[in-house]
């Protein structure tokens, strides 16, 4: 019976939520003018869930790569949409509390729109508009963080504006200020499960030892 409770215990525990901790999209990885698409979806980014439609790549600086741009936040890489005034970002698990990210447009402002759904669907949860923030002698070198908090639970965010005007980098989910998540962890009480039903099994295998030494001592 030890045992069986052990077994419950271990495989009867809640799974870690998707939201519970912020995570942030570096891109850093995915590689120069490469379709960002399915990377953070099972993808070398890992399996979060989340998909970039067909229109949003990643960028590096010059030379090595095409990007006019420098001090990007984080690493050398960032996103941006081509060939179109908007993409979209799905996130099958959803997210909740905020969402946040830095954003550089020297030239063409843009905006961002948070939605319940998938495909930018469903209830507006929040919007964001992005004021040109200024250039310098490469044209994408100033960035400006940007977030907002909403209530309910998102899965799609819409990034529209002038097509190769609008970069972005550290796309935060869950926190309505950019930078420091991290991907989720298992929550207390599931480690705590985990804990007593390894007990359990610990104590079930010293009994039976028991036992025994028992059965060869008479």
């Amino acid at each position: 019976m030890i045992f069986l409770a052990g077994t419950v215990l271990m495989f009867g525990a809640p799974e870690a939520k998707a939201d519970s901790t912020p995570v942030v999209l570096t891109f850093e990885g995915v590689g120069n003018f490469v379709t960002v698409g399915n990377f953070y979806n099972g993808g070398t980014g890992g399996s979060l869930g989340i998909v970039f439609g067909s229109g949003s790549l990643a960028l590096t600086p010059a030379p090595g790569g095409n990007g006019n741009f420098t001090n990007a936040p984080s690493g050398d890489t960032v996103l941006f949409f081509l060939g179109t005034t908007e993409d979209v970002m799905n996130v099958a698990g959803g997210f909740t509390t905020g969402f946040s990210f830095f954003y550089s447009a020297p030239l063409v402002p843009g905006s961002v729109t948070v939605w319940s759904g998938l495909d930018g669907t469903g209830t507006l949860l929040a919007s964001l508009s992005l004021p040109v923030n200024g250039g310098c002698t490469t044209a994408f070198c100033t960035w400006t963080a940007a977030g907002v908090s909403f209530a309910g639970t998102a899965e799609s965010v819409d990034f529209s504006g002038s097509a190769e005007n609008v970069f972005f980098d550290n796309i935060t989910l869950g926190s309505a200020a950019p930078g420091g998540g991290t991907t989720p962890t298992p929550e207390p009480a599931t480690m705590l499960l985990l804990g007593v039903g390894s007990l359990g099994l610990l104590g079930a295998r010293r009994k039976k030892l028991a036992q025994y030494a028992n059965r060869r001592a008479q």
